[in-house]
């Protein structure tokens, strides 16, 4: 089954898609020059992308998790939340930062947690970021991007098809799929 097509409203991204994407993300952010210690992704949009960038680059990953997206399926921001603690593999958040994610929205949870992040931890000397996306109405600008967004769109990725689903309806999704 084939995606619907892309507008200035929707834009669907298929797993290839979205693959293709974080590793266009890791040459932009080489071929910067810029040298970074760690990588702390935002979970939950930018585990993927932050867990493909430590790897390529062969640096510790820290994960801080923050909500904003919880009503309607996580179509609809609200308060934003911060998490306490960052786990990181290596050491401690220190140094030269690339902040990830997957994209720029409004811009408001970036600047929060940039903002989290110069406050709560003076030993970062440099933070930079880094998305896929960067949406024309953020209030915020990632220094490493790979599509700006000028018309907004919801974007359609492809993990939203786990938001919706249940355990049983895994298991029914699994059997039918098995079944010839």
């Amino acid at each position: 089954m084939s995606a619907p097509e892309n507008s200035d409203k929707h834009l669907w991204i298929s797993w290839d898609e979205y693959n293709r994407l974080i590793e266009r993300l890791a040459l932009v952010v080489h071929q910067s020059g810029w040298k970074f210690d760690k990588i702390l992704c935002l979970a939950r949009g930018g585990v993927r992308v932050g867990d493909v960038l430590s790897r390529i680059f062969d640096v510790p990953l820290g994960i801080l998790a923050t909500s904003s997206y919880r009503e309607a399926a996580g179509t609809v921001q609200g308060q934003l939340d911060i998490a306490k603690f960052i786990t990181i593999t290596r050491g401690t958040l220190d140094g030269r930062v690339l902040l990830v994610d997957d994209m720029v929205d409004t811009g408001l949870t970036f600047a929060r947690v940039q903002e989290h992040l110069v406050t709560q931890y003076p030993a970062i000397t440099e933070l930079r970021s880094a998305v896929l996306w960067w949406k024309g109405h953020a209030k915020a600008e990632p220094d490493y991007y790979i599509e700006k967004l000028p018309t907004n769109p919801w974007i359609h990725q492809p993990f939203e098809d786990y938001d919706s689903l249940r355990p049983h309806q895994l298991e029914a999704w699994v059997r039918k799929g098995t079944q010839s």
